[in-house]
Parts: structure tokens; C-alpha cells; sequence
């Protein structure tokens, strides 16, 4: 009998450690859930669907009235994306993408001091992540509230979707000129094909245009669009 008291009791005293262990972890599910929300009241924001609605709404005759769907969007899927598109928007946009948890202080530090040494903006220090958070969630005010608003979300991001995930969203509504959002869009407009055709200098094309799509626009200034493009091709070739 006592041997069994002892038992439970050693039992009882087991699951209090596992309980003790579980429990930081569901508090900063919480926390996290918590400063979300705080932020998102404080910077005013007001949260879209994780994904662009396409719904259609019809007359009684049938005829098209609506249209919830972004203009210029065609969405697929992250496996009908040419391999060297996805390597060449990682490359120049968030190099440590598979690396960081959202935020990258690393690269913030790298594109702090590339701009002080160039004197003038010509990195970001924003991950993939961040700027999808931006393009799901947020206004394109430049205010610290929004800041971090977007650090909180990229955070919330990462852990409720894996990588791959994050960046097939990022590739899918990034903006690339012309009313044209996501990869595929941009392909067929820039090039005349779908994304899973692009060459390689056709994917560092498109993603040479993401930073500024009006000045690097090809229809605009080839010029502009070959310089970026190189930039692009010597960043893929530095992190490889």
C-alpha cells in the first residue's frame, strides 16, 4: 500500500514537471497572440485574409457584376516557380531567408552599413517575411508603429507556416509594375510565359524589378532593368 502511495505520488510529481516544461511555451503562444492584437489597435491596422479572396459575384441573368480577385494575380503553386526565380528573389531580397525567424538582425546590420558607406538607401533590412506581413496586413505608411506591427507579425508568421509556405505567399502578391502582382502575373507580362519557364536572366529579371518596379521596369528603362539584373546575378552568385 505505501509502496503504491509512493507511486502515485512520484507519478503525480512526473507530470507536474512535464506541465511545468509545457507551460512557457503555451505563454508565449500567448504573449505573442497578445502583442499582436495590442499592436494591431495601436498602429490602427485592420488584418486582411491570409490569402487574396477570389470570389464572383453574378447578376440575375448571370452576368459577371464583381470581382473580390486582385487585378493582374495569378496564383500558383511554389513547385510551378522555375527554381532559379525563387533563388534569384531570395538572393536579393532575404539571403538568410532559410536561416532567420522572421527577423534577421544580421541583415539589417549588413544593409545599415552598405547604406552608410554608399550614403544613400540601396538595401533594405526587411526579410521576405516581413514584407509579406506588409503586403498581407498592412498599410505602406512608413511609421514606427507599423514597424512594429510588421516585426510582431513576421514573428506570428514563421510560426504558423513553414518556409516554403511563407514564400510561396511572398511570390504570389509581390508587387512587379504594370498592375501585375505575383510571379506568374509578371512573367507572362514581362516575357510572355508562365514562371515555371523563366531562364535564369529572365528570373533575375523580375526579381531586379521588386525594389522600385517603376524605375526598373523594362518597358521603362531597359538600361535601369540590365544593371539590376547583374546586381541580382553577382548577389546569387555570392551566396551560393
Amino acid at each position: 500500500m505505501v509502496y503504491a502511495l509512493n507511486r502515485g505520488s512520484e507519478e503525480t510529481h512526473n507530470l507536474r514537471k512535464k506541465s511545468d516544461v509545457a507551460l512557457p511555451r503555451r505563454w508565449w503562444v500567448v504573449i505573442l497572440a497578445f502583442l499582436v492584437l495590442a499592436i494591431a489597435v495601436l498602429a490602427g491596422i485592420r488584418p486582411m485574409p491570409l490569402t487574396i479572396g477570389e470570389d464572383v459575384f453574378y447578376d440575375a441573368n448571370g452576368n459577371v457584376i464583381a470581382s473580390t480577385a486582385a487585378p493582374g494575380r495569378i496564383e500558383v503553386p511554389l513547385s510551378d516557380m522555375a527554381p532559379d526565380l525563387r533563388h534569384a528573389f531570395i538572393a536579393i531580397e532575404d539571403s538568410r531567408f532559410y536561416q532567420h525567424p522572421g527577423l534577421d538582425p544580421v541583415g539589417i546590420a549588413r544593409a545599415f552599413i552598405r547604406n552608410i558607406r554608399a550614403g544613400r538607401i540601396v538595401e533594405g533590412g526587411s526579410t521576405i517575411t516581413q514584407q509579406l506581413a506588409k503586403n498581407m496586413y498592412l498599410s505602406s505608411k512608413r511609421t514606427f508603429g507599423r514597424k512594429l506591427a510588421e516585426a510582431v507579425l513576421a514573428l506570428y508568421l514563421e510560426v504558423r507556416f513553414s518556409k516554403d509556405e511563407i514564400l510561396e505567399r511572398y511570390l504570389n502578391l509581390v508587387y512587379l509594375g504594370h498592375g501585375a502582382y505575383g510571379v506568374e502575373a509578371g512573367a507572362r507580362l514581362y516575357f510572355g510565359k508562365q514562371a515555371s519557364d523563366l531562364t535564369l536572366a529572365e528570373a533575375s529579371t523580375l526579381a531586379g524589378i521588386t525594389r522600385a518596379p517603376f524605375y526598373y521596369s523594362p518597358y521603362r528603362d531597359m538600361d535601369a532593368a540590365a544593371r539590376r539584373r547583374k546586381t541580382v546575378l553577382d548577389r546569387m552568385l555570392a551566396i551560393d
